[in-house]
């Protein structure tokens, strides 16, 4: 174990990325569970309040991951000085990210429904992440051969191919099939050759006159959601803490 972690993390100077991965996540965890606490009213927590404005950690988490953004930048990807800045940043992302959904509605949609896409990016985030650390290179670099990195038209061609694909993927409505595919080309192959998504920009483009394509999309469009949104469902509760439905909204703990 200790020399396939030399040889697999810190060689490579993948030890920051570990460090992120493990501060972001656990973060994320912990702030949920003192959010739930907070809710529930129990635990010393309280909101964090100055001078009647209420402050939601996305603040600090901003702070933090500005910070240890730059110090990773300044410190490369080895030394304690790379490390301490991975694991700031990690905690300033969790922070960030567990309050996407605020930012991106510009509203208090911490307990609402809107806010199930905090949850989602979080997990989203921690995945991509821990592709690289696997060994999954972005854009599929890693299925390259010693003989086409030295081949630069093939290296380029290579990588043109599966933007290429990702960029189909993303205009066909396929956000996380787009995103995983910047790291498992195999993704957005399928992505890119299956029919678009109802409401996407190819949708709207590229089936306006063709009834039978819009028609089996929509049908297959609405069995994927029927199988998946329910298990979706269930882990957003599961993680995020979503099981008692709160009326209103306002009541965001921090």
């Amino acid at each position: 174990m200790g020399h396939w972690f030399s040889r697999n993390i810190l060689e490579p100077g993948k030890l920051p990325m570990l460090l992120a991965l493990t501060s972001f996540v656990l973060t994320f965890l912990v702030t949920r569970t003192v959010t739930r606490l907070i809710r529930a009213g129990r635990g010393p927590f309280r909101n964090v309040s100055s001078g009647g404005l209420h402050i939601h950690h996305v603040v600090p988490g901003v702070v933090l991951t500005v910070l240890g953004g730059f110090g990773a930048v300044a410190s490369g990807r080895h030394g304690f000085g790379a490390s301490a800045f991975a694991v700031v940043f990690g905690i300033g992302a969790g922070l960030v990210l567990d309050e996407f959904a605020l930012i991106l509605h510009l509203d208090d949609v911490y307990w609402s429904e809107e806010g199930r896409q905090s949850v989602e990016v979080v997990v989203l985030t921690a995945a991509l992440m821990l592709l690289p650390l696997s060994g999954f290179s972005p854009l599929g670099v890693n299925d390259v051969t010693e003989e086409e990195r030295q081949n630069r038209w093939g290296f380029l061609l290579t990588l043109a191919l599966n933007f290429l694909l990702i960029l189909v993927t993303l205009v066909k409505g396929k956000l996380r099939m787009a995103l995983i595919g910047v790291f498992v080309p195999f993704v957005a192959i399928v992505g890119a050759t299956r029919l678009a998504r109802p409401g996407s920009w190819w949708w709207r483009r590229c089936y306006g006159r063709r009834p039978r394509a819009r028609a089996r999309g929509t049908v297959r469009a609405y069995r994927h959601d029927k199988r998946w949104t329910r298990v979706r469902r269930r882990v957003q509760d599961l993680i995020g803490g979503f099981q008692e439905r709160v009326p209103g909204r306002g009541s965001t703990p921090s």
